[in-house]
């Protein structure tokens, strides 16, 4: 059953009135890969009237008002994707293309999506029932934070969107608290992964410095990341509280990690695996090509690269579904009528985390003076590729299913550390699942540039890259590494890419593809070095490139040898003005 978007499902269901209304910046695909159909479907589970309005016009009333008001709280979110990532390039520029969009087109998600639905339901319901915030948007913006397309430090989007609450997090267990809350009249404002507004901060809550300050001072808005950062993990985060005008953020301490059988029952719920009638009516959605049949095994990711926001959204610790759960995924798959016979990918944000944790983390919670995996593998993870070489060997057994993919990325350090399984688990997915290439990511060769990205060095990859090849000719199969690239990464010069370009020639014997422009989004330790230019950990100077023409010659550093026309995805020519795309919205 596909959650109602019309009053006609309504009136089918024999549902006068919702309890919540979940409006989102994708179209509605009902599947586990996408917040608003798990959140809206685990709600329904419990007893909740569930509906969604998906991606509303934002210049008339007729999306917002078609399900009428909500009774409990309306649900916003900007999509899978912020909506500022989705809709602009590294460059500022307005994207052509959508993958969460009827039609492929990006026409239909605005700028900064939460805010723009919170003041569409304000337009057109007075006094309304709870506007909550939720979504990877909502998430990495919950404190003061750079804006890239700004330029400048944005208070908590709570206050920007003049909402009641915000969920951070995977949010599963907070929702349910926040709707069995609001049903029973009572004040959700104990709920963790819950931040809301306040007059006067808690005298139990860690105060971080004022939104003012940090906009105004580079040193404080360090200082304020380090400490939101630092409470993130559930068993040793303390309250914090951020004045943002006259009013305080209180950030309440995240929810524990879901259990397995509770990650299990999320997985569990009845989804369609399809884009809603009232969607596919307008066009295809090209990100249902990746995620119909595919399967998510964990959640999580202790690999903490300073670029990537999944450690402040899902957390540092893995959460594991049980072999069982993901097998009847499986089968329920091998049996859907548009199913085909291959298993697009099985993995999370890194494909080889599934299957073991420290337990230390899991008892007294995340070190704060060191990594999992940065910079060498601590003693403390135990990695044991051998739960996972099991449920491959599962989930090929299956009947229907001809080819199963690990698509979703492998950290091959791992690998190289598992003295045990390590081979065993890389000959196993040569041999049965790799379609052509497998993608891997060293996003660099300098080890400059690699510490400040946190990854680790290249004899790790020339390691991997020599086994591979090594288990693939002994397969007598044609394929093949391809690799991720950053260029005009914080910390990255001219030099360093054209090291770069070396590097891939000499040593990986090929001219580069996959390089993408660094994009500063909200809420890493990336982001921050870009915005103050200094290395957050050792406090000293660190270059970045800003122009908008010194990042593009970084990139075409790495595939100059490939014929390239300069110009972005807009078809304008790549200027020789400074990268500040709050200039260019002003157009």
């Amino acid at each position: 059953m596909f959650l109602p978007s019309t009053r006609d499902e309504m009136e089918r269901l024999g549902w006068p009135q919702l309890d919540v209304i979940l409006v989102t910046g994708d179209a509605y695909i009902d599947s586990p890969f996408i917040g608003v159909a798990m959140i809206g479907k685990l709600l329904v589970h419990h007893g909740f009237r569930v509906g969604v309005i998906a991606q509303p016009a934002v210049n008339s009333g007729t999306d917002i008002t078609r399900l009428g008001e909500p009774k409990l709280f309306w649900g916003v979110t900007g999509g899978c994707i912020d909506s500022m990532v989705a809709n602009r390039t590294a460059s500022g520029r307005r994207r052509k293309t959508d993958d969460y969009t009827p039609g492929g087109l990006n026409t239909r998600r605005p700028d900064r999506a939460v805010i723009a639905y919170a003041n569409l339901i304000r337009q057109h319901f007075k006094g309304t029932a709870p506007l909550v915030l939720g979504g990877i948007e909502a998430s990495l913006r919950r404190i003061a934070h750079y804006d890239v397309w700004d330029n400048r430090v944005r208070r908590s989007i709570l206050f920007d969107a003049k909402a009641d609450y915000l969920l951070y997090g995977m949010a599963e267990r907070t929702v349910l608290e926040l709707a069995r809350a609001l049903a029973a009249g009572q004040s959700p404002t104990s709920i963790r992964g819950l931040c809301y507004a306040a007059a006067e901060a808690p005298a139990t809550a860690l105060m971080l410095p004022a939104y003012q300050t940090t906009a105004a001072d580079k040193t404080a808005f360090a200082a304020m990341f380090r400490v939101f950062y630092d409470n993130n993990d559930p068993i040793t985060a303390q309250m914090l509280a951020q004045q943002q005008d006259s009013r305080f953020l209180i950030h309440n301490p995240p929810q524990p990690p879901l259990s397995t059988a509770e990650l299990d029952q999320v997985h569990n719920l009845d989804f369609e695996r399809d884009l809603h009638p009232l969607n596919r009516r307008l066009g295809t959605v090209r990100a249902l090509d990746t995620i119909r049949f595919a399967l998510a095994t964990h959640r999580g990711c202790y690999g903490e690269c300073n670029f990537c926001a999944i450690a402040v959204h899902q957390g540092r610790t893995i959460q594991q579904r049980s072999v069982e759960s993901i097998v009847r995924e499986a089968e329920r798959m091998a049996v859907h009528p548009a199913f085909k016979g291959t298993i697009a990918d099985v993995g999370g944000p890194t494909a080889n985390m599934y299957g073991f944790e420290c337990a230390k983390k899991q008892t007294k919670g995340a070190c704060r003076d060191k990594r999992c995996l940065f910079p060498t593998i601590c003693p403390s993870l135990k990695i044991d590729h051998g739960p996972l070489i099991g449920l491959l060997q599962r989930l090929r057994s299956i009947n229907n299913i001809k080819k199963i993919a690990v698509a979703s990325g492998i950290r091959y350090d791992i690998i190289l550390a598992d003295k045990k399984h390590g081979l065993s688990y890389l000959r196993e997915v040569v041999r049965h699942h790799v379609s052509g290439q497998m993608k891997i990511a060293p996003e660099h060769s300098e080890s400059e540039v690699l510490h400040a990205m946190g990854k680790p060095g290249t004899e790790a990859l020339l390691q991997f890259r020599s086994l591979f090849n090594r288990l693939t000719e002994e397969e007598g199969l044609k394929q093949f590494l391809t690799y991720y690239l950053i260029a005009a990464h914080p910390g990255c010069t001219q030099a360093a890419m054209e090291a770069l370009h070396a590097f891939c020639r000499k040593e990986l014997h090929l001219i580069p593809r996959q390089v993408q422009l660094f994009t500063p989004t909200p809420c890493t330790w990336s982001t921050l070095m870009y915005w103050t230019e200094t290395d957050p950990f050792s406090n000293a100077p660190c270059f970045v490139e800003k122009s908008e023409a010194g990042r593009e010659r970084q990139k075409v550093a790495l595939v100059g040898d490939t014929p390239r026309p300069k110009k972005e995805a807009t078809g304008k020519p790549v200027s020789a003005k400074s990268f500040s795309p709050r200039r260019k919205n002003k157009k």
